[in-house]
């Protein structure tokens, strides 16, 4: 179906989720440890207890609202436009919880470290609910590789414009020194993001649409379709026994680990590394915002070569980037301010396309997981959120290590004695450590069953 101008009608419904998404995960993720550390002045521990916290609900609920929203006879769950569409205000809700404190915090507060705590947990937890339906509905609205190519072109074109979000939020609180236009900002972000995602809960359409008709007179593996602990071991282990998924789930952790690292550091160490007078404010937010813009830009471009080449072969060449990269500027040393900011924009532009591409093997796995186990319907959702059940955990652990090495340099001091602790050297060394794992893993991991051709 199509409408003016060519635009195909459900594909557009379906990427507007990804524009609403886009523009909300894309602040949160970059400003929320800069506030919650500069800012509010947590405490290291304060910070570490509510990431491990986190840790847990954040792998946890992946798989559980899955099964859930595979299983369930409750249309908010069962149909994914209706997971959208219920769940987008609750998402927009979740978003504004960091950006406005309890009251004012005391260095080292325990309320900071709850409040922390209940944003990330909210936050990921109605994220979860929302994403894993519109994944389910990648996988299920478009059967074609073909098809699916136009729904990550249409997602990338909505992504790319969700992440100005950055930029202009940068631009406009001067990277957030102006908190009170911060503030305005990510309410109106988070009307508009609200209602982005509605149009999908209220447009688009899948080849299981009558999803809740077919489970009723469907004899599902628990027996009767309801909500048991068996059931959801059995499903979960029948997708973990395949090599593919766990090729692909091992890959995948280091991949979520080196982008968490990008989009929650990436400002910090520009801020420290690369002094004022060598970029100036409006500078640095054009830099930021590029991290997220110009991923976008990048798969739109490789259109082509996605038909041509397929997804193997791309994000495997954006592994070994990323690890020639890393030891040139090892070898460089960080001294090299200009090169510096280009290496750090340029890596982080290469882990978000290659990372945007991953729905593509995922999708694969949810049509031969269909295929192998005879299933009445596919399994989409469980899929999506048992692969988030092992790699979510890397998005706690990555702010997690890199503030206990940044401490260790003196970080926490920073800004609360004279002089400038040495923390030199650390954006090169972190990076250098982690881009030969995902260069390494990328040989042993992408199978050859998830090429495309």
């Amino acid at each position: 179906m199509k409408i003016l101008w060519g635009i195909h009608a459900n594909a557009l419904a379906y990427s507007m989720t990804t524009l609403g998404a886009g523009m909300m995960n894309s602040i949160f993720n970059f400003y929320y440890v800069k506030l919650f550390l500069n800012r509010y002045k947590i405490s290291e521990t304060g910070f570490h207890v509510a990431q491990v916290v986190f840790m847990v609900w954040n792998a946890v609920n992946d798989p559980l609202f899955g099964y859930i929203q595979d299983t369930s006879r409750l249309k908010c769950c069962a149909r994914r436009q209706f997971s959208i569409l219920y769940g987008a205000p609750l998402y927009g809700l979740a978003f504004l919880l960091p950006w406005f404190p309890w009251r004012l915090y005391g260095e080292g507060d325990w309320l900071c470290s709850l409040h922390l705590m209940v944003a990330l947990c909210a936050f990921d937890g109605l994220l979860t609910f929302v994403l894993l339906a519109q994944c389910a509905l990648f996988a299920e609205s478009c059967p074609r590789h073909d098809s699916r190519l136009r729904l990550i072109k249409y997602s990338q074109v909505a992504t790319l414009l969700g992440s100005t979000s950055v930029l202009f939020c940068g631009l406009i609180s001067d990277n957030m020194e102006n908190f009170g236009y911060f503030q305005l900002f990510v309410v109106l972000v988070a009307a508009l993001a609200t209602a982005c995602m509605c149009c999908t809960g209220k447009y688009s359409t899948s080849q299981y649409e009558q999803r809740e008709g077919h489970m009723e007179g469907a004899n599902l593996e628990n027996g009767n379709g309801a909500f048991s602990l068996a059931s959801v071991v059995s499903l979960t282990k029948q997708i973990m026994t395949e090599k593919n998924f766990l090729c692909f789930v091992t890959m995948n952790f280091f991949q979520v680990f080196h982008l968490a690292f990008y989009n929650n550091f990436m400002m910090i160490f520009a801020d420290n590394l690369i002094p004022k007078d060598v970029l100036s404010s409006s500078v640095r937010s054009i830099m930021y915002g590029a991290g997220f813009i110009c991923p976008q830009c990048l798969v739109l471009l490789s259109h082509a070569w996605l038909k041509k080449f397929g997804y193997y072969r791309i994000i495997l060449f954006s592994f070994y980037y990323e690890g020639v990269a890393a030891a040139v500027m090892c070898l460089l040393g960080q001294e090299h301010h200009y090169l510096l900011a280009f290496y750090v924009t340029t890596n982080m532009v290469i882990v978000q396309a290659s990372f945007s591409l991953f729905n593509l093997p995922l999708a694969d796995i949810v049509d031969a997981d269909l295929i192998k186990h005879k299933r009445r319907l596919p399994l989409s959702s469980m899929v999506f959120g048992t692969n988030a059940l092992f790699t979510k955990p890397a998005q706690s652990l990555a702010p997690m290590i890199v503030l206990t090495i940044l401490n260790h340099y003196g970080y926490y001091n920073l800004n609360n004695v004279p002089g400038r602790p040495d923390i030199s050297g650390m954006s090169a060394t972190l990076n250098s450590c982690l881009n030969p794992f995902s260069l390494f893993l990328s040989r042993v991991t992408l199978t050859k069953e998830h090429r495309s051709s």
